[in-house]
């Protein structure tokens, strides 16, 4: 059973490794992560030997508070005030704000007393001259309390944790204020006894070792370094308060025959909702009267509005942008796909990526290390014959100076903001260990149908003999009653091209062959090339073309009427238009590119030449994937597959990451790692961009963390003072422990700059990514087209400036727009076979090019 609690108490690492220990040792506990930034813990335990409440004891016996979140989940929708982590937020920096202003009121004068004398500035008469020195000594004291007592969080937590055992952060700090009160307690009792025995050497011996300023300015500056990091943790998590507040809070639903305003958490299954232009979409469901667009930027970060029909889908979360709908409830409160999305980020916010575990390993023991260096640091340097004032100002600037907070925030605030960044452009990343794994992706292997291509067939081709218009009519006619899945796609381009399909008579379909029918007394067949043997009609002429299609992934259908072919229709599930963009990223990365299908080989192949994918593996039924991937594995590589989530649930379960496409009411999430909501491969280029610029921020932050240490820690015990006479007080060391902490939480916040789509590059074409064009069906007729071969001339031009697919497409359709000419573009080879009939010049044809924007650097 896996469950999360609220970890409340948690100030630096050493206390999230405290509670993880505590935990991890309770029998039935599988797995424990404990996140100091959100404050949250996830626990994964057999419920059969453990329950909530021993967990919490566990808790509770370190130190600390915990509570299971589902318990305020289920007291937030039975309405209870319960604050959100934005108001509880709010309120850390509200009391902080409140410490920082008492805490300066009193320090300001405090470092006046102390330090103003020392620039000349007056001090009254009675704190001046040796005379007065307990009044300029207890002054100080009394300007002190008030600090200490506004910061006395630090000492309650920081001395509960050391009697635990467990020491943290608020134990050094603790530690460090204590021992400068406690010097400068005994510092007055001492000069009390000089003055009360006359002995003024005492009195001046012990007159400038006050360390009251100190106590005081280390507490002031860890609440400024506290007060700055708070603020900008809350800004790790603003992605996610984004989409929490995109969320409905009501809902019309129809009930008893009336419209009815009611919370969303209201909202049972079958139950039928109103949705009015402008409104959103309370629920998951689906559209039972009206039709509408949605705005599905918040489930898939595509901004465009969706079409929305009597039975489409809607989506709790949307927006409805134009029309009138009715929709019965399908998925409500914590089933709707929204709610699974926050979830998701969540957890995966929560998560510990494997990188951070040295951090962990290290916060464990840093504490008790680094009192153990101060107390070493005051007895060498007694043993060494310095003064004991000396020894412990060294021994205080080593407790203050070290640093877990910087170890314990390396990670999280990183994943945080990356997790925050993903969900924004609809990629969700389920845990910090898919996102670690993802930046070391070495090969992604992609399913065809569905993934690279669009999953639908639709026309690409049509070749007649006759009139285009007349021979489609018939076409459309014929599929118009059959109902192989081929006939749609005719149909939808025959209806585009406003085609009046003609009435058919004597219908019959041939299963595994195609149809016949009578259109005004005359039989027509269409179908493959069996049906057409079958039947006596001759293909001879038509054998190239047939080829060609072939070649080129497309299934050819043959409409004929009784003696002669009338024509050949190619259908093909075409390439989506990011397609080719996305496999040119992948590459420029140097990722191996695999596409993994379950088609012949033929179409296959045609799929690679046309997007230039380094390796096809062909003819793979959907339960053979798994075991393709498993061999891709045992060659070391690092392999993601990208599929449809469904049918290649195995395989992406086998990677080492799974991305899951176009799932966005789909939560076969279940299998994948990675879920990318949009139907578009260049989220899978993101996702992995993403995974490497968190990863190598958390590199950098924890870099910082480990030499911030390394190199304060030996300077704060004077390491350095007998060499370059380089020793650092108190006060400076405490203030560049709280830098330290901002500056990590800083860097991880420039993630939040991080733009899903990459800049064009200096001289590009526009790229696929952001020139989206419908590919055009080639539509050309063959009449005599066979006779006249032998008076065609074959010219090869070479072209520069093509760059892309719709490059290709734009030359292709310049050239074809001619009258007597067919060209064919070549991409990788920059150049275009063109084919002429009759008298067409070579100027002709260069000018086509150059007016489509390219060009033409020789004909031959």
């Amino acid at each position: 059973m896996k469950e999360n609690f609220n970890v409340t108490g948690m100030t630096c690492s050493a206390c999230s490794a405290r509670v993880e220990k505590s935990v991890s040792k309770l029998s039935g506990i599988q797995a424990v992560t404990v996140n100091l930034l959100t404050g949250s813990m996830q626990v994964d335990y057999d419920e059969n030997q453990l329950t909530e409440r021993e967990i919490i004891d566990t808790v509770v016996k370190a130190g600390y508070g915990a509570s299971p979140k589902t318990a305020a989940k289920k007291t937030a929708q039975r309405g209870a005030e319960t604050a959100d982590s934005s108001n509880v937020m709010e309120e850390q920096l509200k009391e902080m704000k409140f410490r920082l202003w008492v805490s300066f009121v009193f320090l300001i004068p405090l470092m006046y007393v102390t330090m103003g004398h020392m620039v000349g500035l007056p001090l009254p008469s009675f704190l001046s001259g040796m005379e007065n020195a307990v009044s300029f000594a207890f002054t100080q004291f009394l300007l002190c309390l008030p600090v200490i007592f506004v910061n006395r969080k630090y000492f309650i937590k920081g001395y509960q944790t050391l009697f635990h055992l467990s020491p943290n952060m608020d134990s050094l700090i603790a530690i460090g204020s204590s021992a400068s009160l406690v010097y400068g307690v005994f510092v007055i009792y001492r000069m009390s006894s000089g003055l009360g025995h006359g002995n003024m050497e005492l009195v001046h011996r012990y007159y400038h070792d006050l360390y009251f300023e100190s106590a005081a300015m280390i507490l002031a500056l860890i609440t400024v370094g506290k007060y700055l990091e708070t603020r900008s943790k809350g800004k790790t998590s603003e992605a996610i308060q984004k989409l929490m507040d995109l969320a409905p809070k009501t809902a019309v639903v129809e009930r008893d025959g009336r419209e009815m305003e009611i919370p969303v958490e209201e909202v049972r299954v079958g139950d039928v909702l109103v949705v009015r232009p402008g409104t959103s979409v309370p629920v998951d469901g689906f559209i039972v009267e009206g039709s509408t667009s949605i705005d599905e930027a918040a489930i898939t970060g595509e901004s465009i509005p969706v079409h929305k029909q009597e039975g489409d889908t809607v989506i709790a979360a949307t927006m409805n942008k134009s029309g009138f709908i009715r929709f019965k409830a399908t998925r409500v409160g914590e089933d709707t796909t929204f709610s699974q999305i926050i979830r998701l980020v969540e957890e995966a916010s929560a998560s510990k990526a494997p990188i951070a575990k040295i951090a962990d390993k290290i916060s464990g023991i840093f504490v008790p290390v680094v009192i153990g260096i101060s107390l070493l640091t005051a007895g060498v340097w007694i043993a060494c014959g310095a003064s004991f004032e000396f020894a412990l100002s060294c021994a205080i600037c080593v407790l203050v100076i070290s640093c877990p907070c910087a170890l314990g925030l390396a990670t999280p605030v990183a994943i945080m903001v990356g997790t925050g960044k993903g969900a924004e452009s609809g990629i969700l990343l389920k845990s910090g260990e898919a996102l670690e794994t993802a930046h070391n992706v070495q090969c992604v292997v992609m399913d065809k149908t569905g993934t690279i291509t669009q999953g639908r067939p639709v026309v690409t081709d049509v070749e007649s003999n006759i009139e285009i218009r007349k021979f489609l009519s018939i076409v459309a006619g014929l599929e118009k009653k059959s109902e192989h899945p081929l006939a749609e796609a005719i149909l939808e381009f025959a209806k585009e091209e406003k085609i009046h399909p003609k009435e058919i008579s004597e219908f019959v379909s041939l299963p595994g062959k195609g149809i016949e029918g009578k259109v005004d007394g005359c039989v027509y067949y269409g179908g493959n090339r069996r049906l057409m043997e079958e039947k006596a009609i001759d293909l001879s002429r038509h054998e190239e073309e047939l080829n060609r299609m072939a070649d080129e992934g497309k299934t050819p259908m043959i409409f004929a009427a009784e003696q002669e072919v009338l024509g050949i229709i190619a259908v093909a599930d075409v390439v989506k238009p990011t397609s080719m963009e996305a496999v040119r990223r992948l590459q420029d990365m140097g990722i191996e590119v695999v596409m993994l299908t379950g088609d012949n080989r033929r179409t296959a192949e045609a799929i690679r030449r046309q997007l230039a994918i380094d390796k096809v593996i062909a003819e793979v039924l959907p339960q053979d994937k798994e075991r393709e991937i498993a061999a891709l594995q045992e060659q070391g590589k690092t392999v993601a597959m990208i599929g449809d989530g469904i049918n290649d649930a195995p395989a992406l379960a086998r990677a080492d990451v799974g991305m899951a496409i176009g799932a966005g009411t789909d939560v076969a999430i279940e299998s994948a790692d990675i879920v990318l909501m949009k139907n578009d491969l260049m989220d899978a280029v993101t996702a992995i961009r993403l995974s490497k610029a968190v990863i190598r921020n958390i590199k950098q932050n924890l870099f910082w963390a480990f030499f911030y240490n390394i190199l304060g820690i030996p300077v704060a015990a004077g390491v350095y003072y007998t060499a370059f006479g380089l020793k650092l007080s108190p006060m400076f060391g405490a203030a560049a422990m709280s830098l330290s902490s901002v500056f990590v939480v800083s860097n991880a916040l420039r993630l939040r700059k991080f733009k899903a789509s990459l800049p064009e590059e200096k001289g590009e074409k526009p790229s696929v990514e952001v020139e989206l064009k419908k590919q055009e069906p080639m539509l050309i007729s063959m009449e005599n087209n066979q006779n006249n071969k032998e008076d065609n001339t074959m010219i090869t031009m070479k072209i520069e400036g093509m760059a892309c697919g719709h490059c290709k497409a734009a030359v292709e359709k310049a050239l074809n727009g001619l009258d007597g000419v067919k060209a064919e573009v070549n991409l990788e080879a920059k150049t275009a076979s063109v084919e002429t009939e009759g008298d067409v010049d070579k100027e002709t044809l260069k000018k086509a090019v150059e007016d489509a924007g390219y060009e033409v650097v020789g004909i031959e």
